[in-house]
């Protein structure tokens, strides 16, 4: 598969221009952070997004354009003006959705997983925030790759990676995890986050309720220890 690594110059584009061409596409820019370690880190997290984007296709993950690296690192994408799952979620609530929309939205993300599960990816980031509607609201697409990764037997991955609310628990330990830890783990923990953005689609509510991200994780993380432990008698 072929990268297309952009050349833009938005000093030469104009204004005029500029604003036409992002009001057809969507701009991710990343910065090269303050270090030589935390330029080097972001670097490789955006070659490794860029490759993984360019690499698969389908209909309910955003579309790749193209990148470029310098003067800042831009990914390019379609643009998806419908807004993300959980903006749409919180502009009706108190109101469900109609359960055939929540299905087919529920089936539009499965589908999107499986095929990055197929390729060997796995998403570690699946959430309403990175889930984008459609014009017409009607289908919903996959975006931010910034922390998938490709799945392998033997690689150890970073644990706690993601969004602590919709994180799986073998990503965590009962005890406090150093920073940086590595764990195995494969792509089910894609398949808890969304049992999670499921329950959402059926209930709009937001899960674990008045609880922060972090004290929902761990607060999962417990229960399923303390059933493990009982059944281990």
């Amino acid at each position: 598969m072929r990268i297309y690594w952009l050349t833009l110059n938005y000093s030469l584009l104009g204004p005029r221009l500029e604003k036409e061409l992002m009001g057809k596409f969507m701009k991710e820019v990343l910065h090269r952070g303050s270090t030589s370690e935390e330029r080097a880190s972001l670097e490789n997290r955006f070659a490794r997004e860029v490759n993984m984007m360019s690499r698969v296709h389908h209909d309910n993950l955003v579309k790749f354009i193209g990148a470029c690296k310098d003067p800042l690192m831009v990914i390019v994408t379609e643009l998806l003006p419908g807004m993300s799952l959980r903006k749409y979620l919180t502009s009706i609530r108190p109101k469900l959705l109609d359960l055939d929309v929540a299905i087919n939205f529920a089936l539009d993300i499965a589908r999107a997983m499986d095929w990055l599960h197929a390729n060997g990816i796995i998403h570690r980031d699946l959430k309403p925030d990175n889930l984008l509607l459609t014009a017409d609201q009607k289908s919903v697409k996959l975006a931010d790759f910034g922390l998938a990764r490709e799945e392998t037997v033997t690689e150890m991955m970073t644990a706690e990676t993601g969004t602590y609310r919709w994180m799986a628990p073998e990503l965590y330990s009962t005890v406090t995890l150093r920073q940086g830890e590595k764990k195995h783990y494969n792509n089910k923990v894609d398949v808890y986050s969304f049992g999670i953005v499921l329950w959402e689609l059926l209930t709009n509510r937001m899960p674990f309720e008045g609880m922060s991200n972090l004290q929902a994780a761990y607060a999962a993380a417990f229960k399923i220890a303390a059933r493990e432990a009982r059944h281990s008698r």
